[in-house]
């Protein structure tokens, strides 16, 4: 459920004169919510494995693929040795950090990449997690309860195991971002966009659809799945504007904070090469007040007068560079 302005806010805004700021409705494109099946209807019978990919000698099985207490590794010559609390987590409620973030923690657009990230920062969002800071605007969605329940049971000396581990991996981007009036049609699935490529062409509008351009391989957490994300025509420009000059003295461009190239400064992180749909979440529920609070605050005032149209095009920009 979609929760609205909080009213306190707003009349703390209107008492002291301050003008307001509109929150536009949420971009459902951006929340990708699985539907819930039909009545009645039967779950559809899946082939169980083993399953393999081109390039790993491994193969696993679909309980083996669907287990959120152990990481399938296709390739573990790819990275160092994953800490117990990467790999396995800790039951019943602290899921295996590289299931759904990946062992190379390159992530995939459902969930963030946390290849890279300083130390410092990756700690304090799992604390913010963990006490309600950082927030989705938008209920419902598993990979947001999952993470928000893990943060609630891991234990500090295993958040600073995983925030080393992942600190020290290099950050990729495996999203291209392709600017189009014209989309494959989709459907959700998997949190996020599947496109149907023998299925007709659909109007994009004013949104970003993000999917796998493989959805098999996606399925099998391949680390190396390309993703496809369409966005409107001109947004990218439109981004790498609003990333040079927001603010009305231009001090509030990007860089400042996020460094050169927007490739992370200190205990900010990088955020060129981002999955372009988990960037406008971001700021989304930075604006709507869902993710407030510690380093988070010092966004407010830079989210605070954008429009969702200027998110999607600043999303557009980052997702297109080379982290």
């Amino acid at each position: 459920m979609i929760r609205s302005l909080r009213l306190p806010l707003l009349l703390s805004l209107l008492l002291c004169g301050c003008k307001p700021f509109v929150l536009e409705p949420a971009p459902d494109w951006a929340y990708p919510t699985n539907p819930a099946p039909p009545p009645g209807q039967a779950a559809p019978v899946l082939t169980q494995g083993p399953f393999q990919i081109g390039t790993s000698k491994l193969s696993f099985t679909r309980p083996e693929l669907t287990n959120l207490f152990s990481a399938p590794d296709w390739r573990p010559e790819d990275h160092p040795a994953m800490p117990e609390i990467v790999s396995h987590g800790r039951k019943p409620e602290v899921r295996a950090c590289a299931y759904c973030h990946l062992p190379t923690g390159n992530g995939r657009p459902e969930n963030a990449r946390l290849a890279g990230l300083p130390v410092e920062y990756f700690v304090a969002q799992m604390k913010a997690f963990r006490d309600g800071t950082r927030a989705s605007f938008v209920g419902g969605r598993a990979p947001t309860i999952n993470m928000t329940n893990t943060a609630k049971a891991i234990q500090d000396e295993e958040i600073l195991a995983a925030a080393k581990y992942f600190s020290a991996l290099p950050p990729r981007s495996f999203v291209r971002v392709v600017e189009s009036s014209q989309v494959p049609k989709s459907k959700i699935a998997g949190w996020l966009f599947k496109f149907d490529r023998q299925g007709g062409q659909e109007s994009l509008g004013e949104r970003i659809l993000e999917g796998p351009e493989d959805f098999e391989q996606f399925e099998l957490r391949d680390p190396a799945t390309p993703y496809i994300a369409y966005v409107p025509e001109g947004s990218i420009a439109l981004g790498k504007r609003l990333a040079e000059t927001w603010g009305e003295q231009k001090e509030l461009e990007c860089s400042s904070c996020h460094g050169p190239g927007y490739r992370g400064k200190d205990a900010v992180p990088s955020i060129a090469g981002r999955s372009p749909t988990s960037v406008m979440r971001q700021l989304y529920d930075m604006k709507s007040g869902a993710r407030h609070g510690g380093k988070s605050s010092e966004m407010d005032k830079v989210v605070k007068y954008m429009k969702n149209s200027d998110m999607l095009a600043l999303a557009a920009y980052l997702g297109s560079l080379t982290p």
